[in-house]
């Protein structure tokens, strides 16, 4: 759905439909024994603002760590970046963008959150803001693990929290007209 999308895109730019290759997601573990962070830059989305539909797809392997051993677990313990390689979000804005804003518009996107091959239905707080050279926009929100059956061993329960936060900013370029 996403690759026809984009595709789409290419040809409907005239009609709000904007798009993003680099939007930025950071995910945040907060642990009795450790914190861990990873980031990547590498989200490609999908926004059509006169709908509200939105599309996100992440490649998992694409996380940077700050321990190269605690992105090796992540991608083959825990992910199973092989067999899941990417986290996707599909969904619509609740209410509708307002394309003329000069401040920032505080909405909430409901849709289809899918990490580690399960599929849950989400309702995501965003704060977008529309400027010049396109739509900026910024989300933050808890995932559990267990959510996405994402086990975490008992031996290392206390090195990884069992809710992530996780944060995405993107920015949007205006549509080539």
């Amino acid at each position: 759905m996403l690759m026809l999308s984009f595709s789409m895109s290419e040809s409907l730019s005239a009609q709000g439909l904007y798009k993003s290759k680099n939007g930025k997601v950071k995910f945040f573990s907060e642990a009795p024994l450790e914190n861990i962070e990873a980031t990547t830059e590498q989200a490609t989305s999908v926004l059509n603002a006169a709908t509200g539909e939105v599309a996100f797809s992440i490649p998992i392997k694409s996380f940077g760590f700050e321990k190269s051993l605690m992105q090796e677990h992540f991608n083959e313990n825990y992910m199973e970046s092989d067999k899941f390689p990417q986290a996707t979000f599909s969904g619509k804005v609740e209410g509708k963008i307002d394309m003329q804003a000069t401040t920032e518009q505080t909405l909430t996107v409901k849709g289809k959150l899918t990490i580690h091959g399960i599929t849950q239905e989400r309702s995501i707080p965003v704060t977008l803001k529309v400027e010049k050279d396109g739509i900026s926009g910024i989300s933050k929100f808890k995932v559990k693990v267990a959510d996405h059956k994402i086990e975490i061993p008992t031996l290392v329960f206390q090195n990884i929290a069992e809710v992530i936060e996780v944060t995405l900013q993107v920015k949007y370029p205006n549509p080539a007209s």
